[in-house]
């Protein structure tokens, strides 16, 4: 999979802590949270990141895998000591745009999985290939402005079977940030657990055009 299919954007990351403290136990966790960023609202902040932006008109790409609780919260960096050997990174470096992200996803998310890291980037790229991908979001050279729940019914229209409740959106400022997935620990389309929810407005929101 290409190089560029991850991003880690601050204000996803923020909007994913429960206020769960760091620590918990490799592979104890109910389920997985795949979580696709929307690159081009991303690149409008962070014009710099050569890796993500500067003319690569990536749409969706894959932030993370993330375990989590039924209940809500997730566990996290639940390994002191987290170095990728050199299987583990290659495979990293097909997914992730930087190696500073590659050591970040795996140390923070992949440690509680309960799996090799070369397992966990596995898993990583097979969730990803699991969901389709709607056709009005596969790179747009134009802005659109759509509500949360259109979006979901473009989702669904594309998985057809996702359950209810498998998915939510997320905003920023006004832009689509991220869409999520809850999958099964063997990576099939579930319900999500508490906490995790919608953050955009009832309005519809900006989907700015691929870069």
């Amino acid at each position: 999979m290409a190089a560029a299919l991850l991003l880690l954007s601050p204000c996803a990351e923020a909007r994913h802590r429960y206020g769960v403290p760091a620590g918990g136990a490799p592979g104890q966790f109910d389920y997985y949270l795949l979580t696709l960023s929307w690159s081009p609202s991303y690149c409008l902040v962070h014009p710099g990141d050569r890796d993500q932006c500067q003319g690569h008109g990536f749409g969706f790409v894959l932030h993370g895998l993330w375990p989590q609780f039924d209940a809500g919260g997730y566990p996290q960096e639940c390994a002191a000591e987290a170095t990728l050997d050199r299987e583990a990174a290659a495979i990293g470096r097909t997914l992730y745009p930087s190696p500073q992200l590659m050591r970040h996803e795996w140390q923070r998310h992949g440690t509680c999985s309960g799996l090799s890291a070369v397992e966990y980037f596995r898993s990583a790229d097979r969730a990803l290939a699991a969901v389709h991908i709607p056709a009005p979001f596969e790179a747009p050279r134009t802005d659109q402005q759509l509500d949360a729940t259109q979006i979901l019914a473009a989702f669904r229209g594309a998985n057809p079977g996702l359950p209810p409740h498998s998915m939510t959106v997320g905003c920023s400022r006004g832009e689509l940030s991220e869409v999520r997935v809850c999958l099964t620990r063997t990576l099939q389309p579930r319900t999500c657990g508490r906490g995790v929810r919608d953050s955009c407005a009832r309005t519809p929101v900006t989907i700015p055009a691929a870069r």
